[in-house]
């Protein structure tokens, strides 16, 4: 857990999963915008922004998650970023 917080979290009932986090910042983000078409998912005819991660970040344990480095970011659908 990052500095600052209590153990466990400030509401822990009102936790929301990984998987529900994701969504709401992605595919969320871009309904909020009225853009659910162009981005918010990966799909044909998406814009294809994208960040891949070392590890699966579903697989490791939730604490390992800050301590996983980006290898590679995609904007547009062109790489901008590729770990060496």
């Amino acid at each position: 857990m990052p500095a600052g917080g209590p153990a466990g979290g400030w509401h822990p009932d009102e936790k929301i999963s990984l998987a529900e986090a994701i969504e709401s910042y992605t595919l969320g983000s871009a309904y909020a915008e009225f853009q659910e078409k162009e981005k918010g998912s990966i799909a044909t005819g998406k814009w294809a922004d994208l960040a891949v991660m070392e590890r699966n970040i579903f697989e490791i344990p939730k604490k390992d998650i800050l301590h996983t480095a980006v290898t590679m970011t995609i904007l547009a659908g062109k790489i901008i970023f590729k770990k060496k």
